[in-house]
């Protein structure tokens, strides 16, 4: 009796070769790297200055192209626009070289714009601030009413004698290219009211979401020597689940 073999099914899966899951992977991490080289970035948050929007020990995704100058070649495929007030932004310190600073953007270029007893007005318009948070309440003439006072005791040396020049009828005149940024925790930051504006070459880019958030304290055990050891030990009580994936505004 003659043997009768049956043929395959033309769709069975034939499993993937060495080469080929090799090749898949690398294509993975091809696309991975170029994300997280040229469109996000993370950031840990080491100070309470844009509280309670931002915490300490938040840690950030940040959009870096969405501030970025458009190019021809990838602004089809990612959305580009221009900074606006009231946006949050990653940028580096005009103060301080390489240091890495995350405030909200309180004036574009053309802004006029003062404070008084801690209340901005901008263009004339009293603003309604519901991430603007006064923790501390005690009162700081400069700070509270900038810049109707003058700069003493700042330590910014190029601040004191720039400022005066960008004053027009008691407001502060944002120049071109440049933004004025303030902390959320506005008792409590150090930002263009002490050392002046952000240069639009400064702009990192734009916070996305928090995607992991972990109590830890500015001073305390789980920074800097041994943070490793505790976070591991305090991972699972010490996270805020609740601020996981939060989108920031």
């Amino acid at each position: 009796m003659a043997k009768i073999e049956v043929p395959k099914p033309v769709n069975e899966k034939r499993g993937e070769t060495a080469v080929e899951t090799a090749t898949s992977l690398a294509e993975v991490l091809v696309v991975f790297l170029f994300i997280t080289t040229f469109i996000l970035q993370n950031f840990e948050i080491p100070s309470g200055s844009m509280e309670d929007t931002l915490l300490v020990g938040d840690h950030l995704f940040v959009n870096r192209e969405e501030f970025a100058p458009p190019t021809k070649w990838m602004q089809r495929l990612l959305p580009y626009r221009d900074i606006r007030r009231n946006d949050t932004a990653v940028f580096f310190s005009p103060e301080q070289p390489g240091l890495i600073l995350v405030k909200r953007i309180i004036g574009v270029p053309g802004d006029h714009i003062h404070l008084r007893d801690g209340i901005v007005y901008r263009n004339g318009e009293k603003l309604v601030e519901p991430f603007a948070q006064h923790k501390r309440g005690n009162f700081d003439p400069y700070r509270d009413n900038f810049p109707a006072m003058p700069p003493f005791g700042i330590p910014n040396e190029t601040w004191k004698q720039e400022l005066p020049a960008h004053i027009d009828n008691g407001d502060i005149v944002v120049p071109p290219d440049s933004y004025f940024a303030m902390g959320d925790n506005r008792d409590n930051s150090y930002d263009s009211r002490y050392w002046g504006f952000i240069p639009r070459k400064n702009v990192i880019g734009h916070p996305m979401f928090i995607y992991w958030s972990f109590i830890t304290p500015a001073d305390g055990p789980s920074r800097g020597i041994g943070s490793l050891p505790y976070t591991i030990l305090h991972f699972f009580d010490q996270t805020r689940w609740s601020r996981s994936f939060k989108v920031v505004r």
